[in-house]
């Protein structure tokens, strides 16, 4: 590992907002997952929940799927679980929704754990989801359309909620608890070795200042005794 990319791995992990991230609701789309993901990847978050459409996702491989390896993606059934789940975390629950009652993106404290609920290219926002929501907010528009295309709108509130944060503060010290920051370290810097460590129950090699691991090649004897 080149001392540039330690460096740059270290510098993102340091900013990562463990308290901020966003829902989808059913998004079907590759495309729009993919620069969804990508804006959360840019202003820290460090993990996304994805509901999985009724008829599955549309594959997209484009330059946007590399920031996938870089944010934690969770898949669930139903909406309803990763709301509960983030509610009970003390996450006020944000759907981008265009309703009556929706206010202005802007008008949100971003500071607080917020977790932005996004919605399907066209059906929105489910009704399943709404129910569990804290508030709607909208992004105005003076055009003709009505709305942004998903992964737009999520990019408008989430460079809201990173200046919010910015003037806040929060990106000043690192705020990934030591153990995420271990997991997500040892997945970008050495992730052959840390998919084996997952895999077989391992406790993940111990590193040097310099990011590389110490003892390399007594770990890996060690590690193939215990797993035979």
């Amino acid at each position: 590992m080149t001392p540039e990319r330690y460096q740059k791995i270290t510098q993102v992990l340091a900013m990562r907002q463990p308290d901020l991230t966003v829902v989808t609701d059913e998004v079907h789309k590759g495309r729009n997952i993919s620069a969804i993901v990508r804006t959360c990847d840019a202003v820290g978050v460090d993990q996304v929940h994805c509901v999985t459409p009724i008829d599955g996702f549309q594959t997209y491989g484009g330059t946007s799927a590399s920031a996938e390896k870089w944010v934690n993606l969770v898949h669930y059934p139903r909406v309803e679980e990763p709301l509960v789940k983030l509610k009970a975390q003390g996450f006020q629950l944000i759907a981008a929704n265009l309703s009556a009652k929706a206010i202005d993106y802007r008008n949100v404290d971003y500071t607080r754990p917020t977790a932005l609920v996004l919605g399907a290219e066209i059906k929105g926002v489910s009704a399943e989801a709404c129910l569990h929501v804290d508030a709607e907010v909208v992004v105005p528009m003076v055009g003709m359309v009505e709305s942004f295309n998903v992964s737009v709108a999520c990019a408008l509130i989430l460079m809201e909620a990173q200046g919010q944060r910015e003037r806040a503060g929060m990106y000043q010290q690192c705020r990934l608890s030591e153990a995420v920051y271990k997991k997500r370290f040892m997945h970008w810097a050495h992730p052959i070795i840390a998919e084996y460590c997952d895999k077989h129950g391992l406790e993940y090699p111990e590193v040097r200042e310099d990011g590389e691991i110490i003892e390399l090649s007594s770990w890996y004897k060690n590690s193939r005794e215990h797993t035979r």
